[in-house]
């Protein structure tokens, strides 16, 4: 019997646990579809596909999901020079767009959830916070 109530403790707060991280990661990414319409669309299109030769694509962009740090670094503090997005060179400059850690964590949301994009685990305000700006 104590077995029983002990494995009905534990299912119940981890169905808990993932209940309540689905909510967090869909508000955020709420938050994150504002705030890319409003400072990233322009550059990197409405379905995330970029521009070819220009501005790299987000949809299905093997460049943001192996390289979450460089990707946070990036909407933090602007990157220029070459990178590589789904084998294709991108070569340009991107400057910083003057967002809060917050507002960084829910756009990394969006786009990582976003277009055929699937993230691991949610992007917080707490690792936007402690990524800096010459680290690799």
């Amino acid at each position: 019997m104590k077995f029983l109530v002990c494995c009905y403790i534990i299912i119940t707060s981890f169905t808990s646990m993932l209940l309540f991280q689905d909510s967090e990661l869909k508000e955020s990414m709420k938050r994150g579809s504002e705030i890319y319409a409003d400072f990233c669309v322009n550059c990197h299109m409405k379905q995330g596909e970029g521009v070819e030769m220009a501005f790299p694509p987000l949809a299905k962009s093997d460049y943001l999901m192996k390289n979450r740090a460089a990707s946070i670094r990036g909407i933090k503090y602007g990157q220029t020079g070459e990178i590589i997005v789904n084998g294709k060179v991108y070569n340009s400059t991107m400057s910083p767009m003057g967002l809060e850690d917050e507002e960084i964590a829910d756009v990394m949301n969006f786009i990582s959830n976003s277009w055929g994009n699937s993230a691991d685990k949610i992007v917080t305000k707490e690792e936007v916070k402690a990524i800096q700006k010459n680290s690799k």
